[in-house]
């Protein structure tokens, strides 16, 4: 094990040396939110008794066993708590004492390795992980549970309760499974140990960003940065948001004075919708966002494919030979997207500015439909 973390340690001191500066910083933030008082409780009424509280859920174990290196002897962790005091009026010494405290997580480095090539894609195999009976059924009783802030979220952000739903249900099936590494640890990790990779400066560079951006988080709503649970990649709570994203996007939809997506389904809720909101859900588009197509044999339309957004109008998809089943509603502007399914035939779909909104919140069209699809799913099996 020794030479292993001392391997690893040249390793990571001489990338560090060569890493790119931090990425932008977020907002300073000098003083801490204050932790909420508690109330004490009041008594029960002997005549009637108080409803049983219910029982905060079981916190979930972590699931690794990380190794304990010298972070702080890195010139690259040493120059990122330089700027986190220079820009956001930390702590030194706190700094150095969750630097000291963290852990290496190989796992996490195994994890964010690209798949070995030559595996085709196969959208069939992929979408039957997300649409089956206990994903649709655990999602029926999430739209249940939350009717009132699924049907707030949509009056106010004009997204559908059903894409909400599909998303939180894809992600960690309704809060079922959140992550259970330490995000300190695992962005730590990934800032300054990211595997080789021809992007490695730049993903070095974004998970130092959200490592910085954990500390902000914690700061401002008085936790400790380690009781952060998440995914290897450093994503927190129901609908899966980096630290960053918190930040920006969390909304405090059931109105206690914090932003919770560990605890809140209507945080959850509110904020996934405003997520997508300010990444180019249009409300007015009422319609589905994608329309089964067929493509002609000339294949003029594969200069079309590609790309997360809505760039061509109706009478260029007609032009190209891509033909919907269903008319498209005319002013808008939509994208060729392609499901490629193995050794069987790829399915093609036109997709409107909503589809590509999801894909915003993961760069891929096999989520992108698997979020529509549960959501359809969820809302056929509740009778809507």
């Amino acid at each position: 094990m020794t030479s292993y973390v001392s391997l690893l340690l040249a390793l990571a001191l001489g990338a560090g040396t060569a890493a790119d500066a931090l990425a932008a910083s977020a907002p300073d933030h000098s003083v801490s939110k204050k932790a909420k008082a508690a109330k004490p409780a009041k008594a029960a009424k002997p005549a009637k008794a108080k409803p049983a509280a219910k029982a905060a859920p079981a916190r979930p174990a972590i699931d690794y066993d990380g190794e304990t290196i010298d972070f702080a002897n890195w010139q690259a962790v040493r120059d990122f708590e330089d700027d986190m005091v220079a820009r956001n009026g930390f702590d030194r010494a706190a700094l150095d004492d969750v630097v000291k405290r963290a852990r290496f997580i190989d796992s996490a480095v195994q994890l964010v390795k690209p798949a070995p090539p030559g595996k085709p894609k196969n959208w069939q195999a992929y979408s039957s992980r997300f649409i089956e009976p206990i994903r649709i059924g655990a999602g029926v009783r999430f739209w249940e549970a939350n009717a009132e802030a699924l049907a707030r979220a949509e009056a106010t952000y004009g997204v559908p309760a059903e894409i909400i739903v599909g998303i939180i249900g894809v992600e960690t099936i309704y809060g079922r499974d959140t992550g259970r590494f330490r995000v300190v640890d695992v962005l730590t990790t990934l800032a300054f140990a990211y595997p080789e990779a021809p992007n490695r400066l730049d993903r070095m560079a974004f998970f130092r960003g959200e490592l910085g951006n954990t500390l902000l988080l914690a700061r401002k709503e008085n936790i400790d940065p380690f009781s952060l649970l998440g995914s290897f990649a450093g994503a927190v709570g129901m609908p899966q948001f980096m630290p960053g994203n918190i930040l920006k996007y969390g909304v405090d939809f059931d109105g206690d004075g914090i932003v919770d997506l560990r605890g809140s389904a209507s945080d959850a809720i509110g904020s996934v919708a405003n997520f997508l909101v300010e990444h180019g859900w249009d409300r007015n588009n009422t319609g589905p966002a994608v329309f089964p197509a067929d493509v002609a044999p000339s294949q003029a339309w594969q200069a079309l494919l590609g790309g997360l957004d809505a760039r061509y109008q109706p009478a260029e998809l007609d032009a190209a030979g891509v033909a919907t089943r269903t008319a498209l509603p005319p002013g808008r502007l939509y994208g060729l997207v392609d499901l490629q399914n193995g050794a069987d035939p790829t399915e093609y779909w036109v997709a409107n500015a909503n589809f590509f909104a999801i894909t915003k919140y993961n760069r891929s069209y096999f989520y992108a439909m698997s979020v529509v699809e549960l959501g359809r799913a969820v809302r056929l099996a509740r009778g809507n």
